[in-house]
């Protein structure tokens, strides 16, 4: 049985280890729940069980399924399982709409439509509408539109202008043309638009929505919906409690606002966005940018000169790419920044500024708040009453920069001054620029 399957970051679930193309075997009886290997059968339903912000998503095969089942979702036991590859949350959203479609057959509902001609239009203006449970419609036209408001509804537009709309509990709209629009409004609905402007929305508790041309635009509003942007200037938005965007094109944009989504930014000028509270956003791209604001949200950006930028109470910033900036403004925050001349600053009361990478900076500005500077000819500053710590280290010995003295200190106003920054040289702390 094809199934698809969350793990942690270390590819473990529920105790076990999972290996990428390695069948796993449980010693036992399996029961939902209690005992086994679980994946689910619906993609989006991963999302209920391993949330974006720590997790990893496969796509896999599952033997010997016990014949429990959840009325909640689409959860699975089994005894054997082989992960078969790792699909990430844009798999998950490609992997959902041909689900729906599968569950409505599309592929066969749009045929039909095609055969009849009052469910298809073929002219450049012309409109197709399908209302029954199963309709189809489809339109081929220039600026044609096809609409089906059936529960199983399939609604495909294929030219330059055209609309597809379905909105249904199950339905599925795929716009192909430049720039068509393609919406799906049920519960489970799939839309997916391939144009170079196409925007595709799905609006259902567990919908999803693919746009992948050059400008294209997808967004997901239910609880679970997941949004996936590939083209180069395209933009993913999940606004559901568990929903995921992502946008792979240079200059992508993904937004989640839910209290555990998540938001992947990987072109190189991407930017990532998660305002919910546990939320995660993360940009790999060259200057890239991610920021988090939620409480305990978390922000990550591994591009060269990316920023990251974590504002609520206990949020985490890290910036790992070259000239890389990390800022967490809530209390207790943490913000790392390890590549070459990278920056961290921790602003919140008790928070923490890191900085790893060579010639880096880390600042703590909030009470109580500790700057930590490791790196090579790294540099330290404090508010009043914050602590600095410096690490000063040797020529390189083929190895690495050995460690020759570390050094920590409370900023007192006369020892160590406020907002000034500090390098550790020959064991003693000394002002820099």
């Amino acid at each position: 049985m094809k199934v698809y399957k969350g793990t942690n970051k270390d590819m473990k679930c529920r105790g076990f280890q999972y290996k990428l193309g390695e069948t796993a075997v449980f010693d036992g009886e399996p029961h939902l729940c209690e005992a086994g290997l679980h994946a689910c059968e619906q993609p989006i339903d991963v999302l209920n069980h391993y949330t974006p912000n720590e997790s990893r998503y496969f796509e896999a095969e599952a033997e010997e399924v016990s014949a429990e089942r959840e009325s909640s979702d689409s959860k699975i036991v089994a005894k054997k399982m082989t992960l078969k590859a790792e699909i990430g949350v844009p798999g998950l959203v490609k992997a959902q709409i041909e689900y729906v479609k599968s569950q409505i057959g599309f592929d066969d509902a749009i045929k039909r439509a095609n055969a009849e001609k009052e469910n298809h239009a073929t002219g450049n203006l012309g409109a197709a509408s399908a209302t029954g449970n199963r309709g189809a419609a489809s339109a081929t036209g220039d600026r044609g539109a096809a609409s089906a408001t059936g529960n199983r509804g399939a609604a495909s537009a294929t030219g330059d202008l055209g609309a597809a709309s379905a909105t249904g509990d199950l339905g599925a709209a795929s716009a192909t043309g430049n720039r068509g629009a393609a919406s799906a409004t049920g519960y489970l609905g799939a839309a997916s638009a391939t144009g170079n402007r196409g925007a595709a929305s799905a609006t259902g508790n567990r919908g999803a929505a693919s746009a992948t041309g050059y400008l294209g635009a997808a967004s997901a509003t239910g609880d679970l919906g997941a949004a996936s942007a590939t083209g180069d200037l395209g933009a993913a938005s999940a606004t559901g409690y568990l929903g995921a965007a992502s946008a792979t094109g240079y200059l992508g944009a993904a937004s989640a606002t839910g209290d555990r989504g998540a938001a992947s930014a990987t072109g190189d000028l991407g930017a990532a966005s998660a305002a919910g509270y546990l939320g995660a956003a993360s940009a790999a791209g060259y200057l890239g940018a991610a920021s988090a604001t939620g409480n305990l949200g978390a922000a990550s950006a591994t591009g060269n000169r990316g920023a990251a930028s974590a504002t609520g109470d206990r949020g985490a910033a890290s910036a790992t790419g070259n000239r890389g900036a990390a800022s967490a403004t809530g209390n207790r925050g943490a913000a790392s920044a390890t590549g070459y001349l990278g920056a961290a600053s921790a602003t919140g009361d008790l928070g923490a500024a890191s900085a790893t990478g060579d010639r880096g900076a880390a600042s703590a500005t909030g009470k109580a708040g500790v700057a930590l500077a490791a790196g090579l000819e790294c540099k330290a500053m404090g508010a009043l009453g914050c602590a600095i710590c410096c690490v000063e280290r040797g020529e390189w010995n083929g190895k690495t920069h050995p460690i020759v003295a570390v050094k920590a200190a409370i900023v007192d106003g006369e020892n160590i001054r406020a907002d000034t920054w500090y390098q550790l040289k020959n064991g003693k702390f000394v002002e820099v620029e």
